[in-house]
């Protein structure tokens, strides 16, 4: 058979394949989403979600707090403390109550607040997928066995915070054309200015975040390839995961779907307010979106801005590669880092504070992966595992040419650089 036949049939097999998947994948994402109740069901649900998740629903579904909802525990409030009534007097009075000078409300071994914040459309719990429902229910059973404040905040409330907090971003932020990219910006701006952890609704917590970091994960690790010993006493600041962790010198991560051999996550990450880290991001941001602007007579709000802005890939713009890309410039730029030496294969995946920024192993934030994709990620069990992520890719819709994308690099080693998102 000719070169041209042996293409045209390797083509025919990838078409057939890409059919196949797509058609179980419509089926399954055709029975996702929120569910909706005739009037009997509606009051039967209630009164079962109600026993099942209790703490959602006295604390979320009861909220009647413009913006989202707030749980700050009763035993931080003294008999003088105002009783915030807004999310925006909740989280000045969470800021004031974790500053470091009072370490108990700290993570362990950190300058990091014990405050937990997520993001979800509304809060009205009874129509939350099953999945979303049960793990923002282990976040606040969790945030109660610590103790921990919690911020649920929904799109009218984050608005609000960039009002208060960050307003110049505003009109940057409305332009931007996908609610996955406001939220990837929002999770690091309420890192920057509130401080604490920040956890997708599809995550759950294994461990309470105050026992994340031990005095174990502080010990000096030594890059395997330059034999530089990283030994900072500095306080940690900062918590990242890596959710790839591939060789450099292979095409695995790239087949697998990832931009870095080794990747950050970020359904989670952990911050002390003011980290410069995170200023760096959003710094980064600001500059892609002034350029865009720039080529529109700075207008923004424009068809032609738009049209630019939903070309660009939230995956590099704002999402795991933007981020570990920002987090890998800032540590090579402060301390010399070689990126890759942050890998977990060759110490069976130890943590690795750089500079004031600790760097979990897999198994930190992606534990129980199968065996295909793996990158030495240990069972949930393990205790390295702090949260585990149940990949609901709410924010995903269906695309056929990234479902073929997907096939196309994992089984035949092409498409690299076709768009992921």
């Amino acid at each position: 058979m000719g070169v041209c036949g042996v293409f045209r049939r390797r083509w025919q097999r990838l078409a057939i394949a890409s059919i196949v998947f797509c058609m179980v994948t419509f089926s399954i994402v055709s029975h996702r989403g929120e569910q909706f109740f005739t009037p009997k069901q509606y009051s039967e649900a209630q009164s079962e979600f109600s026993s099942d998740t209790p703490l959602i629903w006295k604390h979320i579904n009861s909220s009647t707090v413009r913006g989202g909802a707030f749980y700050i525990p009763p035993e931080w409030l003294s008999a003088s403390s105002p009783r915030p009534t807004t999310m925006i007097e909740a989280a000045r009075l969470v800021s004031q109550l974790t500053n470091i000078s009072n370490t108990t409300h700290l993570i362990e071994n950190t300058e990091i607040p014990l405050v937990a914040h997520q993001t979800w459309k509304n809060t009205h719990v009874d129509t939350w997928p099953d999945l979303i429902r049960d793990s923002v229910e282990r976040w606040m059973e969790t945030v109660m066995e610590t103790p921990m404040a919690y911020f649920l905040w929904n799109d009218e409330g984050i608005i609000e915070f960039l009002e208060e907090y960050e307003p110049d971003f505003i009109d940057h932020f409305s332009a931007l054309p996908r609610m996955v990219e406001k939220s990837d910006i929002f999770r690091i701006m309420v890192c920057k200015y509130i401080g604490g952890v920040y956890g997708d609704v599809d995550t759950r917590p294994l461990r309470s975040p105050a026992t994340w970091i031990e005095q174990t994960d502080l010990a000096p690790w030594r890059d395997n390839e330059t034999g530089i010993v990283y030994n900072s006493t500095k306080p940690v600041r900062a918590i990242f995961g890596i959710e790839a962790d591939c060789p450099p010198d292979t095409d695995t991560y790239w087949r697998m779907g990832y931009t870095n051999p080794v990747q950050l996550t970020q359904w989670a990450l952990a911050s002390a307010p003011g980290h410069p880290a995170l200023t760096w991001f959003i710094q980064k941001i600001y500059g892609i979106l002034d350029e865009v602007a720039s080529h529109h007579d700075g207008n923004l709000t424009s068809p032609e801005a738009y049209e630019e802005l939903d070309y660009l890939e939230p995956l590099l713009f704002t999402g795991p590669d933007a981020i570990t890309v920002s987090m890998r410039s800032w540590l090579e730029d402060r301390i010399g880092l070689r990126w890759n030496a942050l890998t977990g294969l060759h110490d069976n995946g130890k943590s690795k504070l750089a500079d004031d920024i600790m760097i979990l192993p897999i198994t930190g934030f992606s534990p129980g992966r199968g065996i295909y994709g793996n990158m030495g990620s240990k069972p949930v069990t393990h205790h390295d595992a702090r949260l585990q992520h149940l990949a609901q890719g709410s924010w995903k819709g269906f695309d056929l040419r990234l479902e073929f994308g997907k096939i196309c690099r994992t089984f035949f080693g092409m498409c690299r650089d076709w768009p992921k998102s």
